[in-house]
């Protein structure tokens, strides 16, 4: 049958998309649909355009201190359509880049809104704007399907976006003009890494965060680094504290912000940005027909994908956190090779490092060492600053710091943890050194070049054993 296929991967983003290509590779015929566009959020409303608008932030910065580098920029500013320009560019290009590889590989795109009607089949509904060469509307048959439809960002109530006064990260990422004031509610990776940008281009910031540590995921010893160092840039941070109410005026929103104890302060803002999570989009699927176990708002699966109705997989943010794109590439190739009969390894969710890509920037894989302990470890933990190493210095990066927690027993290397200048490219040695299993020993007897920032994720560990050189 011509609408036959082996797999029928529902959504098209990083889950999706790279699900489709390694069943490809691997002969089966796959199929993508999409309703939206091609490559989901992450090219072209996540991952890739926020670092676009991001590295137009530290470009604007490093020119407004020139001269700490012996360098002259005179009447240094910033063009905010430009930068927008430029970063709704990069989403185009990368959603076309998707477009091709899927071509290449001979994945048929499915242009329309999907329901799995019973296992194995799947309608699609017409949906606006299809691209070049995309199959339409229909009935569709798949003996396996892969749910990997994304997330949305969630509404709390009284805090509805509305595209004007109140955003969530679609609208922040491409606003009409620079607002002065700006508060953002949540303070996990989307949240600062969108009050880093605005702060950073002169807008007057606060966040709000209703747990007592901003960054609620990281290690507390990076996260009151992280605070210090954000408040230095003169961004305002109230953590402990929630929006009770908010007062939407003309072009101007006031917010009743009320802390742990019970007082509450009045803040007026240009804008606000919701930065409160996500939440999967299991909607309008057929999942209740079918029995497909939901809980918290994404679909359970096991570590490979699969769900508990036979023949119906989801991968990627539908599928529960971490919600980050590289976690749904390995879980769309895991689930793949799965069906397709090979024997992959299961997905480990603490060998998934997670990045933040504010100024400083923030890195990190494994246990936090709270976690460690109250997991029963005894610990040996290593730090190593930023200052004592000369690349950092020669960079103006001296402020930072990288940590490493081992089981004092084994030598596993059970966390790593970092913040400072291009820590996200660094935080890949340990996730390497992780998944196979490293120990202290390993990374110690390891040479790392010099002059890098790299030296001092190997001080960090020579730390932890007392051996550490330049501290």
């Amino acid at each position: 049958m011509a609408n036959a296929y082996e797999v029928i991967i529902i959504g098209s983003g990083p889950g999706g998309y790279v699900a489709a290509i390694r069943a490809a590779q691997l002969g089966l015929k796959a199929a993508v649909v999409e309703k939206s566009f091609i490559g989901g959020i992450c090219p072209n409303w996540g991952c890739i355009p926020t670092k676009a608008l991001l590295r137009s932030a530290d470009v604007f910065q490093s020119m407004e201190h020139a001269r700490d580098y012996g360098l002259t920029a005179e009447k240094v500013g910033f063009d905010l359509g430009a930068i927008v320009k430029r970063s709704r560019g990069i989403a185009g290009q990368m959603s076309t880049g998707v477009g091709f590889l899927l071509k290449k590989n001979k994945v048929d795109v499915i242009w329309g809104a999907a329901t799995i009607t019973a296992p194995g089949k799947v309608s699609v509904a017409a949906a606006d704007n299809p691209p070049k060469g995309a199959l339409g509307a229909g009935d569709y048959a798949a003996t396996n399907i892969i749910i990997a439809t994304g997330a949305r960002p969630r509404a709390l109530p009284g805090l509805e976006p509305d595209k004007k006064l109140i955003w969530t990260y679609f609208e922040a990422m491409a606003p009409d003009r620079m607002p002065k004031s700006l508060l953002v509610v949540g303070s996990g990776a989307i949240g600062i890494e969108f009050a880093s940008f605005y702060r950073t281009l002169g807008a007057e910031v606060t966040v709000v965060e209703i747990l007592p540590q901003i960054l609620p995921v990281e290690d507390e010893e990076i996260a009151a680094h992280a605070r210090k160092r954000f408040e230095k840039a003169g961004i305002r941070i109230l953590t402990d504290a929630k929006v009770a109410s908010v007062k939407k005026g003309k072009d101007l929103v006031t917010a009743t912000i009320e802390t742990k104890d019970g007082k509450k302060q009045d803040l007026t803002v240009d804008r606000l940005i919701s930065a409160v999570g996500v939440v999967g989009n299991i909607e309008n699927l057929g999942l209740e027909k079918l029995g497909v176990k939901i809980e918290k708002g994404t679909i359970v699966v096991d570590g490979f994908g699969r769900t508990n109705v036979p023949g119906i997989c989801a991968v990627g943010d539908v599928a529960g956190p971490p919600m980050l794109a590289h976690k749904a590439e390995h879980e769309g190739v895991v689930c793949v090779e799965m069906i397709a009969g090979q024997h992959p390894h299961p997905m480990d969710k603490l060998k998934i490092p997670g990045c933040t890509y504010c100024n400083p920037q923030i890195a990190s894989v494994g246990l936090t060492e709270k976690r460690a302990k109250e997991a029963g470890y005894e610990l040996r933990v290593g730090r190593f600053p930023f200052i004592g190493n000369g690349k950092a210095i020669a960079l103006g990066e001296p402020e930072g710091l990288v940590k490493t927690v081992f089981d004092a027993r084994t030598g596993e290397l059970l966390g790593a943890h970092m913040i400072g200048a291009e820590v996200t490219e660094l935080i890949q040695g340990y996730v390497i050194g992780r998944k196979l299993e490293t120990t202290e020993e390993d990374l110690m007897n390891t040479v790392f070049p010099h002059p890098t920032l790299s030296e001092m994720m190997h001080e960090s560990v020579l730390d932890a054993y007392g051996r550490v050189i330049h501290m």
